[in-house]
Parts: structure tokens; sequence; C-alpha cells
């Protein structure tokens, strides 16, 4: 085999090489990309359940220490501190009953933490990643 019949392998394999090592780094800046972003919904749904629980703990002391109930279309709050830029939104719906000799009252209290909040409530998404959880609560008095 002479020179001038392989002189042009090394060119084909140091191309190959090259499309190889573009496609992996592509595929590793994708993977990259996609833990992130799944880690910055992590947290934000950490806060969109502690946004939805504080709202649920609000609902259960104005049903047990004021003996009100929120009605529909419910009560929204917006959150500070570390929980800015979200809201809960607080539904409360009540059914008197009677037990024995005593009236009581069944509270049903749901919370709907979000962000974005639109105008204080959650519709939907407003831009960006809409996160949302939802808690409920059952008390009497």
């Amino acid at each position: 085999m002479s020179r001038k019949s392989v002189r042009g392998v090394s060119m084909i394999t140091a191309i190959f090489l090259l499309v190889v090592i573009a496609v992996l780094g592509a595929y590793i800046a994708s993977v990259a990309t996609t833990q992130h972003t799944t880690a910055a919904l992590d947290l934000q749904g950490s806060k969109a359940y502690q946004a939805a629980y504080a709202g649920m703990q609000w609902g259960v002391f104005q049903a047990l220490q004021n003996t009100s109930c929120v009605i529909s279309p419910g009560v929204s709050i917006a959150l500070t501190g570390n929980l800015s830029g979200f809201s809960a939104t607080i539904v409360c719906a009540s059914t008197a009953y009677t037990e024995g000799s005593s009236n009581k009252t069944i509270y049903r209290i749901t919370s709907t933490g979000c962000s974005p909040p639109n105008a204080g409530a959650c519709p939907g998404v407003q831009g960006g990643y809409y996160v949302e959880r939802q808690l409920e609560a059952t008390v009497d008095k």
C-alpha cells in the first residue's frame, strides 16, 4: 500500500471524532439544562406547598377561633418573606349538625398555594413556570 492511497484516512477519522464529540457535548448540555430546570421546579413546588399550608392554617384558625367560614370564591392572601411571589387562596364550606344535645359545625377548608399569582388568585400561567399545590382540612367545632 502506498502513502498516496491512505493519505485522507486521518482527515476522515478526525472529522468523525469531532462530530461525535460535538454531539456528546450537546447531549450533556441538554441533560444539564433539564436537571437545572427540574431542581428549580422542585424548589417552587415546595414553596407552593408551604403557601398552601399557611393558607390552610389561616382557614383553620378562622374556623376554630372566630367561628367563621370563608365562602366562595374565597379569600386570597399574598405571602411575603421567603414565599414572596406566592399566594394562597382559601375556600371554606360549613355544615351544621346536631350531636346529642349540642349543635356543631363542620368546616371544610381548601387552600391552594401557587406561583405566579394573578391579582391574588391562581387561575393559570402568567409567564414562566406555573406551580400549584392544594391542601384540604376538615375540622369541627
